[in-house]
């Protein structure tokens, strides 16, 4: 009987809804790494080399690479593939979309973000912001989990497309046509193009 309160209370720790607190905790999360990456952007008194590092610093407790790495490679694939392969697909997926996100910072030229509230969606949180230039409104959807990190991007949505499912599906053409080393070849040589909005930080 104690043995079933214990899984009981555990189950009620790990299932905790969404709470005010939680959306008040995430907007101010977002706020802060976006207006963060937006002030180094904008700083003239350091070289790019550094200033990419301390973006980079910032963004990686904000975003799960990881994560997203393993949602694209979908549960199926990442389930039939050896733990080896699995470490090196992560490793070369958030390599690759580490260097297409910094890549992306240089077109940035003092666009204004606009933050919504953010609204509860399940157990996750969205948070939806937009960027007002010149070429127009771009609106960037960040999804949130809570991890034993506390909350995190698990997946961001540029125009309505989703980054997690765009590769989910190009990656399951792959697969299907051959193997994971065909996978892991194409994200070595840069074949495949990760999805980061030139526009938005």
């Amino acid at each position: 009987m104690k043995k079933l309160i214990y899984l009981f209370i555990v189950l009620l720790m790990f299932s905790r809804p969404v709470l005010a607190d939680d959306l008040q905790d995430v907007d101010a999360l977002v706020k802060g790494k976006v207006n963060a990456v937006i002030s180094l952007l904008k700083r003239t008194d350091i070289d790019k080399k550094e200033r990419n590092r301390r973006i980079l610093d910032i963004v990686k407790p904000f975003i799960n690479f990881e994560q997203m790495a393993k949602l694209s490679l979908g549960k199926k694939h990442w389930l039939g593939i050896s733990k080896e392969k699995r470490q090196e697909y992560s490793r070369l997926f958030v390599k690759r979309l580490e260097e297409s996100y910094i890549e992306k910072l240089d077109l940035y030229s003092n666009e204004d973000v606009v933050f919504y509230e953010p609204k509860q969606v399940r157990k996750k949180i969205h948070v939806l912001t937009s960027l007002d230039s010149k070429n127009g409104k771009v609106d960037m959807l960040y999804k949130l989990y809570r991890s034993k990190k506390g909350w995190q991007v698990y997946d961001v949505e540029v125009l309505g497309v989703s980054i997690v499912q765009t590769y989910r599906s190009q990656f399951n053409g792959i697969l299907q046509k051959g193997n994971i080393d065909d996978l892991l070849a194409k994200l070595q040589t840069g074949e495949i193009a990760l999805p980061v909005d030139k526009r938005q930080p």
